[in-house]
């Protein structure tokens, strides 16, 4: 299981999730985004499923790289690492780090889950 994590800014376009998809050359089976999020991403989703994460889920989730903005909002060093995790389950791994759209309003990175 492939699965694309967002983190965003509430301000966060269809173009913003392309740009920071595109980055990471890969077809996700899924998204994954912070729960109060959702609203944003869906759109862009086109049908695929979204795993909304709750925010408590992602304290504790060590992530390869670390924002200083993450850290501050959400208590995490990235939360498109976070979510990525959290999504595909327990042994899952980031196989794309954290990219940043070009307008800088989304972040997405790449998890891969043990379950096919």
């Amino acid at each position: 299981m492939v699965i694309a994590g967002f983190g965003c800014r509430a301000e966060a376009t269809m173009e913003s999730f392309r740009s920071a998809l595109a980055q990471t050359g890969m077809r996700p089976d899924s998204l994954a985004v912070p729960a109060d999020r959702t609203a944003v991403i869906t759109p862009f989703a086109g049908g695929m499923a979204v795993h909304a994460i709750a925010a408590d889920l992602l304290q504790g989730i060590d992530t390869p790289t670390r924002s200083t903005v993450s850290m501050a909002a959400r208590g995490v060093g990235s939360v498109a690492e976070a979510v990525a995790l959290a999504a595909a389950g327990p042994g899952a791994r980031i196989v794309v780090a954290r990219v940043i759209s070009s307008d800088r309003m989304a972040t997405c990175a790449i998890a891969q889950g043990l379950e096919e």
